[in-house]
């Protein structure tokens, strides 16, 4: 049987409000279209190789879990942008979105360096957070997926980069220029939580085909 080979990056501190439901949901189909899967938490102080994976899930995490994670990335950070641009699969929510891009300031005013991959920048909000039920549109594939954000962080995409969706209500990456999220060629990021592929089933099986097409 073919394996496919997933890395859940910082799995043991960057997992708020359920986002490792996403990994169950991948890991399900991935077995459904007959595949055996191995899966590797990646922390601090282990090394990443970017040929050793088919697949990267990286999470998201309260502000201290996330600066203690932005500490370590460093290390792997060249490894990572290399897997990325070689369009390997990758999906990040919420803490683990914010740290693909330059630069994010936390709650407290602390601004946390990215790995600066990819050229979206998160700034925060004063006593305030994006909390609701969300709907976005996605132009490129023509889906529209439901979820629920809760996020103090403010995210304002580069121009080299598309939302994974259009926001049809609620707030979304910064609650002005209405687009939720980044694609960025195999990398997808997201604010919902909850988690995201739970309650949008076919954005689940879009990123295992794309695991599968690049087998």
């Amino acid at each position: 049987m073919k394996t496919i080979r997933i890395c859940h990056l910082y799995g043991n501190l960057m997992n708020t409000y359920g986002d490792n439901g996403n990994l169950l949901m991948l890991q399900h189909y991935a077995k459904e279209a007959g595949y055996d899967i191995v899966t590797t938490m990646i922390s601090l102080n282990d090394d990443f190789s970017a040929d050793d994976y088919d697949l990267v899930f990286f999470g998201g995490g309260q502000d201290y879990e996330q600066k203690v994670v932005s500490q370590d990335l460093p290390r792997i950070r060249d490894e990572i942008a290399k897997y990325i641009e070689g369009d390997g699969v990758m999906l990040t929510i919420c803490g683990g979105f914010q740290l693909l891009g330059q630069y994010y300031i936390n709650a407290a005013g602390e601004k946390l360096e990215g790995m600066k991959i990819l050229s979206h920048h998160t700034e925060r909000q004063i006593n305030s957070r994006f909390i609701g039920d969300i709907e976005i549109y996605d132009e490129i594939n023509n889906k529209t997926y439901y979820g629920f954000e809760n996020h103090n962080g403010v995210t304002h995409l580069g121009d080299d980069l598309k939302p994974l969706g259009r926001v049809v209500s609620g707030n979304g990456n910064n609650g002005v220029d209405k687009t939720e999220g980044v694609r960025y060629k195999n990398t997808f990021g997201s604010y919902f939580h909850g988690p995201l592929l739970v309650r949008n089933e076919w954005l689940a099986k879009h990123i295992i085909d794309l695991v599968i097409q690049n087998k």
